[in-house]
C-alpha cells in the first residue's frame, strides 16, 4: 500500500476548493507546487521500482533490499512477489 503524503492531502484539498470556487493566487501557486512535487515523487518511485525489478532479475538481493528500504522511506511500498 502506498502512503498518502501531505502533498497528496493538499492536492485533494485544492481540488475540492477548485470545485467550489476559484482558487486564490496563493492557492494556484500551491497547486502548481504540489503538482511538481507529486510528479517528482512519482518519477522517483517508478525509478526505484524499475531498478528493484532489475535487482530481482539479476538475483542481487542486497541491492534489492537497499532499494526496497529507499522505497519505504519515500512512503511507497516495495513491489510484491508474483509467485
Amino acid at each position: 500500500m502506498v502512503a498518502i503524503l501531505p502533498i497528496h492531502e493538499r492536492l485533494a484539498e485544492l481540488w475540492t476548493l477548485r470545485g467550489c470556487r476559484e482558487l486564490t493566487d496563493q492557492e494556484r501557486m500551491d497547486l502548481e507546487h504540489c503538482l511538481a512535487v507529486n510528479a517528482s515523487y512519482c518519477r522517483e518511485l517508478a525509478h526505484l521500482r524499475n531498478i528493484s525489478l532489475l535487482a530481482s532479475m539479476t538475483n542481487d538481493t542486497d541491492w534489492q533490499h537497499e532499494i526496497c528500504s529507499q522505497m519505504e522511506r519515500l512512503g511507497g511500498s516495495p513491489p510484491t512477489s508474483r509467485h
